[in-house]
């Protein structure tokens, strides 16, 4: 695909490096065009370097290649990081002073604009108009992250990750149009991860389960306009995702407490967490040696059924109208398929949606990507292609939308 990395003038334009990176990595064919106020915080040589292509800033450069037109024409994506609040003021009137402006004109592809500034800036309402502005002419533009600004200074308006703005671009590639804002005012639940049921201070029962599925989910709410309360079990090496609230928990009954509590006032509740159904009955107070006193066996006890008590609790009248979206990771056997099982589950559980992945080895754990069906209560079955787990998040959640409604 031919990518075109735009870099504003702001700070954070030295992790576009890592950005150009990730795209030239996975065999894209970049092209980096800086402001002039870019190339005071990082040299035009670091970008030739990274893009393996010139870089220009304006328009008369190479003018019989008329790059101001041809750029746009022929990119397949255009991501703009940082996107400062100077640089997003110019694109949503539609100025073209430079040869980024000019390029985000003739573009007819997606484009991803990552905002990064202070955040009194953020929240201007003269930033406000241009960022729905961009997002009425048909651009996505990205939630940003909180936390520590230029200076002293904290709050929205840091710069997302470069994997976050990757995982992101990678979406839009793969959606070939812009992420939709349908779930603006919408607060939505998301459990993601594995949990953890100890037998003693250093050993535990749990899964395989990397969180990247739930986590994915999350990200995408987040950037479709909700706001999203992710509870994280074991997720260890993920980055919470920008403009998402994360709270974090251990074992199964945390991971119920924290749902029911959260759940409350929501209009959504995604249940992609691998909830551990089993815990030992007795937890030993000190490490379990081996020798005379080891256990023969380990005496458990069920957990409570989190996504059926959501459901419950919904019947009794204690949340509304909240809808409820589980995850069941499947395997077949002498007693059905996949979708035999699922099937029934979803008729036990009684969930409006219920996503459903075959597992196994390279299969939905631990891995990048993901496919499986999604299963309506309605009776509608849908296939969930092979893709990025961003992108079966994007459909689970255009599917979750019209019940919103």
């Amino acid at each position: 695909m031919r990518i075109v990395v735009g870099v504003g003038g702001g700070i954070a334009a030295y992790k576009a490096c890592s950005l150009v990176r990730k795209f030239t990595e996975t065999g894209h064919h970049v092209r980096v065009i800086p402001t002039e106020s870019a190339l005071q915080f990082v040299g035009k040589a670091t970008f030739e370097a990274l893009s393996g292509n010139p870089v220009q800033t304006g328009v008369f450069a190479d003018v019989p290649e008329v790059p101001h037109v041809r750029i746009g024409q022929e990119a397949d994506l255009v991501v703009i990081a940082p996107a400062t609040a100077d640089l997003m003021a110019r694109a949503a009137s539609g100025r073209a002073d430079d040869l980024l402006t000019a390029t985000l004109l003739t573009a007819r592809c997606p484009v991803l604009f990552a905002p990064a500034m202070h955040t009194e800036m953020w929240e201007h309402p003269a930033t406000v108009a241009n960022v729905a502005t961009l997002r009425a002419h048909g651009s996505t533009v990205m939630e940003p992250a909180s936390g520590r600004l230029t200076g002293a200074d904290t709050g929205p308006g840091r710069l997302p990750e470069p994997e976050e703005i990757f995982a992101l671009a990678s979406l839009l590639l793969e959606r070939s149009d812009a992420l939709p804002r349908d779930l603006e005012g919408r607060r939505v639940v998301v459990s993601a991860g594995g949990t953890r049921e100890p037998l003693d201070p250093v050993r535990f029962l749990g899964n395989r389960s990397s969180g990247k599925q739930g986590y994915a989910m999350a990200r995408v709410a987040a950037q479709r306009g909700a706001q999203v309360t992710l509870i994280a079990g074991n997720t260890i090496g993920l980055e919470p995702p920008a403009a998402v609230d994360v709270v974090h928990v251990t074992t199964a009954e945390q991971m119920g407490t924290a749902v029911d509590k959260h759940s409350v006032g929501a209009d959504a509740v995604i249940m992609a967490a691998a909830v551990a159904d089993f815990r030992p009955v007795n937890v030993a107070a000190a490490k379990i040696k081996k020798g005379a006193h080891e256990p023969n066996s380990i005496e458990l006890t069920k957990n409570r059924d989190i996504l059926a008590g959501l459901v419950q609790a919904r019947r009794d009248g204690q949340l509304g109208g909240l809808a409820i979206v589980g995850f069941a990771a499947e395997t077949g056997d002498e007693h059905g398929d996949v979708l035999t099982h699922a099937r029934a589950k979803l008729a036990r559980k009684g969930c409006d949606l219920l996503v459903v992945n075959a597992v196994g080895e390279g299969k939905a754990f631990e891995v990048d990507n993901n496919d499986g069906w999604l299963l309506g209560a309605d009776g509608t079955e849908q296939s969930l292609d092979h893709g990025s787990k961003a992108l079966l998040a994007s459909r689970v959640l255009d599917a979750l939308g019209p019940l919103l409604r």
